[in-house]
């Protein structure tokens, strides 16, 4: 018998996604960038009671897009700067932002949702 077994810490948690399991720190963040996908976003998102909507899916895919092009994550100024103006003044603002990702907002919920790990210096 062939069995695999994923290093793992105490505190690490498995996401079952489409019969691959995907592993998370204990906050739900990602280890592996590459194992992202949008099932895992759909599935975490349900784990944290978040029924993703349309513009859930903006921020996350802005938030892995910019992070695709600059390598780093995206700052939460740049993100009200970018969703003003796409969405207007109100919608585009931080509380709004905080409202649909309130654990966390979209630089800790958004974050571990697109698959980037937490923020540097992030408790």
């Amino acid at each position: 018998m062939n069995m695999m077994t994923i290093p793992t810490r105490h505190d690490d948690k498995l996401i079952e996604v489409n019969g691959k399991t995907v592993l998370t720190d204990a906050e739900g963040y990602i280890i592996d960038i590459d194992a992202w996908s949008e099932e895992f976003a759909i599935a975490l998102a349900e784990q944290e009671g978040l029924e993703l909507t349309d513009e859930h899916w903006a921020v996350i895919h802005y938030i892995r897009d910019y992070y695709i092009e600059h390598s780093v994550q995206a700052q939460v100024r740049a993100m009200i700067k970018h969703f003003t103006k796409l969405w207007g003044k109100e919608k585009g603002s931080n509380r709004y932002l905080h409202d649909i990702f309130p654990k966390g907002g979209p630089q800790k919920q958004g974050n571990r949702l697109a698959g980037i790990h937490r923020t540097r210096g992030e408790h």
